[in-house]
């Protein structure tokens, strides 16, 4: 259903577009913004900080590879608008759910920084949904539609980097989630 809102808002060929365009635009704003080097920044510090000694090799990849897979699914954001906006939190639990199973199989390849990641899932999931309430029901479905694509598209260069396919920068492109609402708006305009 999601879809048909999309097209009937932005025309038939314009949804992979807009996912496209969001993921060009998004990923040039978080390259020059450094997301992703930022990210592992902060699993560095946090490596030093916690050090025990042995096992810490695999601390930056477990806490980058975990917040980027937690934090950039369509149910992170998804689910926390709409618990925001007050229709429950029911995506936000089924989420948590399928976290916590991944969740283990990641600790046992990638060690504790996996449990590290969960400082960024509270941080980006509770900034989520403090933004879900402010919009209210702003936000038409068509524009929540682009942003599950968007990070639907998001999760495969997790995937690829999961499975060391190719190293894809997936944090620099986290500003893709943004634009792609704005692209919406913007084709829906241009179009009346």
């Amino acid at each position: 259903m999601g879809d048909k809102v999309l097209s009937d808002a932005v025309g038939d060929s314009a949804p992979v577009l807009i996912v496209l365009g969001a993921m060009l635009i998004g990923g040039i704003a978080g390259s020059l913004l450094r997301i992703e080097q930022r990210l592992e920044g902060l699993g560095s510090w946090m490596q030093h900080r916690f050090s025990r000694g042995e096992g810490e090799s695999t601390f930056v990849e477990g806490f980058v590879s975990a917040s980027m897979v937690f934090c950039v699914g369509p149910l992170t954001f998804l689910g926390a608008l709409s618990d925001g906006l007050g229709r429950g939190a029911d995506q936000l639990f089924l989420k948590s759910v399928l976290d916590g199973f991944a969740s283990i199989a990641f600790a046992a390849s990638l060690g504790w920084g996996v449990a590290a990641s969960a400082v960024v899932v509270l941080v980006i999931q509770g900034l989520m949904t403090a933004v879900g309430a402010v919009l209210g029901d702003v936000l038409p479905e068509a524009h929540v539609t682009a942003l599950g694509a968007t990070g639907g598209l998001l999760l495969i260069g997790v995937a690829m980097r999961l499975l060391k396919i190719k190293q894809i920068a997936v944090a620099d492109l986290l500003p893709a989630l943004i634009v792609a609402p704005l692209l919406v708006q913007l084709l829906i305009v241009i179009r009346r």
